[in-house]
């Protein structure tokens, strides 16, 4: 009998086998980091090869981490035959594309931050401006999404273009780079379509005006499924167990929040920061900088829409200030040094290293921290950098509440930043509204596994995946409005800086 559920969660910065059982409770574990390619300044990508090596590893370290679990610490013994599915879950928008017959990409996965494709959109853009796509995608043209990225690379690795034109050649976002590994299906769901700029939210299909627009062969492009439905059966490791979930990260964790019903949100920190409400089954269009996405399609039932903010680094920030800056050992490191000083010291950091995205869409925008003064000290910095997640929020927040007409009574929050008591108690105070972390904070897995279990029946409904959620810990807000509200002026300040510093400079160098 199947007791279990596994979901792979293909991320950014590393990938994560996690096993669940009914209870949407964590039995097992492993995770392996990959390396992050940075070739020019603004461009990030991946090696896909390396990707799917650690998907294997992982796969095979949960499912021994789960049969023969260390003496005293679980009551399981997890065989492979007690898995009902597997579900995908994946890092949005990175681009691949590889192919047909030897399987192998034809170039580095390009990733969701990366902003080389900023001359195309700006060239899509002379003609009906920024959101001349919106009526049909719910985006914005922005470097962000997998279209520009697809025909960036057609236009510029050797031969790509003539092969893709014979159909020789496959694109994917990591969901289906990872489902096609496993199974041979060449397939996505509907939320990650949502994010090519080629999908019409209304038809749930791929838009021949905009391949012709982009250029992109219709044959390269997966089959649109729904997010939960059997796939294929994976072909190793977990043979015979069928691929039966398929979302994109932050989708996931709407669905893993349990947010069926509309106006319900969630944000979850991670690599960046995004914020998710379900707007029902009726797409919402966004007049305030958000995205209209798709949330989820579970079989045949109707697709459910949201409206998302999108914030580039929010986590990543903090592994900047490890990595680039060597100002602490460890991102565990980050909260005790911040929790050293009162506050921020006056300054405000604006990590606009991939531009700003929701609610601005700044490409060009740069990072910077504004109001420094020789009373600042490293300290200062990481509690500015916590901070700067907070108010990124607050912005999308705002959008959000704008768009929708709905006030928000309480924000879910998981990922990996969620366990830093500082920033939630500070995210609390700068929205005024209660914070609640769920005891399950992997929700971006358990969504996966939600929508897998759901498709072979392992869960029946929505409401016995309701009875699963529990409350871990929750923040009230504690700061006085004029507080708040100064601070977030402070905030909006440092932004402005971030839009016009590229443009002095530029003057500064041209007068040179």
């Amino acid at each position: 009998m199947s007791k279990y559920v596994a979901a792979i969660d293909q991320g950014t910065t590393s990938t994560r086998c996690i096993i669940f059982d009914h209870g949407g409770n964590i039995i097992a574990v492993d995770q392996k980091e990959h390396e992050q390619i940075y070739p020019k300044p603004g461009w990030v990508e991946h090696n896909a090869l390396e990707i799917w090596e650690r998907t294997q590893e992982v796969m095979k370290g949960a499912l021994a981490k789960a049969s023969d679990p260390p003496s005293g610490t679980s009551q399981y013994s997890v065989t492979s035959d007690q898995i009902a599915a597997i579900g995908i879950t994946n890092q949005r928008e990175t681009t691949l594309v590889w192919d047909r017959k030897t399987g192998k990409p034809i170039y580095n996965a390009i990733v969701w931050q990366d902003t080389r494709t900023d001359v195309i959109c700006n060239e899509l853009a002379k003609d009906g401006g920024q959101d001349r796509l919106r009526s049909k995608t719910g985006l914005p043209l922005a470097t962000y999404f997998s279209g520009p990225k697809i025909k960036w690379i057609l236009d510029n690795v050797e031969g790509a273009r003539a092969k893709a034109e014979k159909g020789e050649l496959m694109f994917g976002n990591m969901d289906t780079w990872v489902i096609w590994n496993l199974t041979g299906a060449h397939v996505t769901d509907v939320t990650n379509a949502s994010r090519t700029l080629l999908m019409d939210l209304n038809s749930l299909d791929w838009d021949d005006e905009l391949l012709q627009l982009l250029t992109i062969p219709r044959s390269m492009l997966p089959e649109i499924r729904s997010s939960s439905e059997e796939y294929g059966k994976a072909k190793i490791i977990l043979e015979g167990v069928p691929v039966s979930g398929d979302l994109g990260d932050q989708q996931a964790a709407l669905f893993g929040q349990t947010c069926y019903s509309a106006g319900e949100a969630k944000n979850t920190y991670g690599t960046g920061c995004f914020m998710l409400m379900n707007m029902g089954e009726i797409p919402v269009p966004s007049k305030s900088g958000l995205l209209t996405t798709l949330g989820y399609k579970i079989g045949d039932q109707k697709a459910v829409y949201a409206l998302e903010g999108s914030i580039a680094i929010a986590g990543a920030l903090i592994q900047w200030l490890r990595d680039n800056l060597g100002l602490i050992q460890s991102s565990a490191e980050v909260e005790p040094l911040a929790r050293s000083v009162e506050d921020n010291g006056g300054i405000y950091f604006v990590p606009a290293f991939s531009g700003l995205y929701a609610p601005y869409w700044k490409s060009d925008a740069r990072g910077v921290i504004a109001g420094m003064t020789r009373y600042v000290t490293k300290a200062h910095i990481a509690r500015a950098a916590l901070e700067a997640t907070a108010f990124q929020t607050r912005e999308v927040l705002d959008a959000m509440e704008m768009d929708s007409g709905v006030k928000l009574k309480a924000l879910k929050v998981d990922g990996g930043m969620v366990y830093n008591e500082l920033l939630m108690q500070f995210q609390s105070d700068i929205l005024d509204v209660p914070v609640v972390r769920p005891k399950v904070a992997e929700t971006t897995a358990l969504g996966a596994a939600y929508a897998a279990g759901l498709a072979v029946g392992f869960w029946k409904d929505y409401d016995e995946l309701r009875a699963n959620w529990g409350r871990d810990k929750e923040w009230s807000p504690k700061m006085d409005a004029k507080q708040r509200e100064g601070l977030y002026s402070g905030w909006k300040n440092g932004c402005a800086k971030g839009f016009f510093n590229v443009k002095e400079f530029l003057i500064v160098q041209g007068d040179r």
